[in-house]
């Protein structure tokens, strides 16, 4: 199956002893897919807390998100690590899951790896793994820049595009400009996914698309249709959402986005603390200004 349009990273619901709720998440990719109508589905992100799940719980929660979507959209899977070793360990660890595409960060442990050895590291990663490749460009002191990136659209094979995470839309329409016929590339600009999809961005996997799915599939079809009018009616009902749940514990802040729909995600794992209560009311606000709940 396509990846594009709206893919929204899902969150991990997690127990009180910070277990995994599967039956939540089962849900949730139903609401998703059923009630939202997404294109895909990303798990094991950055939205999902994919850097505190073991390899047997990223199996567990990829694996169960695929059997609920039934076939319906494509799954992509998040590995979140610091070393080619662990990448590929997880890599190969979902090898005989139908995953559409694995999402793997640069390294970024203390170091900012040379353009020469994140090449080489994005290289061994697909070379070594069952599925495609996308590079998730998130890590702030670790960014692969366009040139980069373009270049390993172009010369590694099973490396199918970028999730490009920077909030500088300029970054994202460079890449666009160079590459867009080089691979797959997903907005990641929370705050500015109209003008990504104008820039001609092929979908996005952003926090955002978790916490108010309904409008970002709405976003994605109006721009799609040239509704210029909608499609800056609905960025304007967005932007209020993301500037709430966007702080230093976004997935907690995702998490009380979702419950306060009636979509259950559970808690966050340590140490990232729950969303306070002046996050909350600000959620609640924005939300109920934009009729989510």
């Amino acid at each position: 199956m396509k990846i594009q349009g709206i893919v929204p990273p899902m969150a991990t619901p997690f127990r009180a002893d910070e277990s995994i709720d599967e039956a939540s998440l089962r849900a949730e990719v139903e609401y998703l897919i059923s009630a939202a109508g997404v294109h895909g589905l990303a798990v094991g992100g950055s939205t999902g807390e994919g850097h505190t799940l073991t390899t047997h719980e990223l199996r567990c929660v990829v694996g169960a998100a695929i059997e609920a979507a039934e076939g319906r959209v494509p799954v992509i899977a998040g590995i979140i690590v610091d070393s080619t070793r662990q990448a590929l360990e997880k890599a190969q660890a979902l090898a005989d899951l139908d995953v559409a595409a694995l999402q793997v960060t640069p390294v970024h442990y203390l170091f900012r790896p040379s353009d020469e050895t994140m090449f080489a590291h994005f290289a061994a990663l697909a070379e070594g793994a069952a599925q495609p490749v996308m590079v998730y460009n998130v890590v702030p002191w670790s960014y692969c820049s366009p040139a980069l990136l373009d270049r390993m659209m172009r010369e590694i094979p099973g490396l199918i595009g970028v999730k490009q995470s920077a909030g500088d839309l300029k970054l994202l329409a460079d890449l666009l400009r160079t590459s867009a016929d080089a691979g797959l590339i997903m907005s990641a600009v929370d705050a500015l996914l109209y003008p990504s999809f104008a820039l001609g961005a092929h979908g996005a996997i952003a926090a955002i698309l978790t916490a108010a799915p309904e409008l970002c599939v709405k976003l994605w079809d109006q721009a799609a249709a040239g509704d210029n009018a909608g499609a800056l009616d609905t960025h304007l009902k967005l932007l209020p959402i993301w500037n709430a749940i966007m702080d230093d514990n976004l997935p907690a802040n995702v998490k009380t986005a979702l419950a306060l729909q009636g979509r259950p995600a559970g808690v966050p794992r340590m140490p990232m603390p729950a969303s306070s209560h002046e996050q909350r009311a600000a959620i609640k606000a924005a939300l109920e200004a934009a009729d989510l709940c």
